[in-house]
């Protein structure tokens, strides 16, 4: 049974097509996958540090016991704020990438 992929589409001689020169959209298609591979751990890590119900790991760079009986703070706000962001690049990046791959 094969997945339909072959070993020499997971190369990187596949970016050449056979030629010894990159087109743009070879460069861009690099490029891109690097952009979604930082975007991807970026992602991680800000839903890592996320407070739960209990606090979490945001606790450790300012929000304390008594900021956490008030409610949101600011910087959960702000983390917020950055993690839909990053969220929404990614998506979008990964939507770039399908199209780019799939012409």
């Amino acid at each position: 049974m094969t997945l339909g992929v072959r070993i020499d589409d997971l190369c990187v001689h596949h970016f050449w097509r056979g030629s010894t020169t990159l087109t743009a959209v070879d460069i861009l298609t690099v490029i891109l996958w690097i952009f979604q591979f930082a975007l991807g751990l970026g992602l991680i890590f800000l839903v890592l540090v996320h407070s739960g119900r209990g606090g979490g790991l945001s606790d450790m760079f300012g929000g304390g016991m008594g900021a956490s009986a008030a409610g949101s703070t600011v910087m959960e706000k702000n983390l917020d704020r950055i993690t839909v962001v990053i969220a929404l690049v990614f998506a979008f990046n990964t939507l770039i990438l399908g199209l780019i791959i799939d012409a």
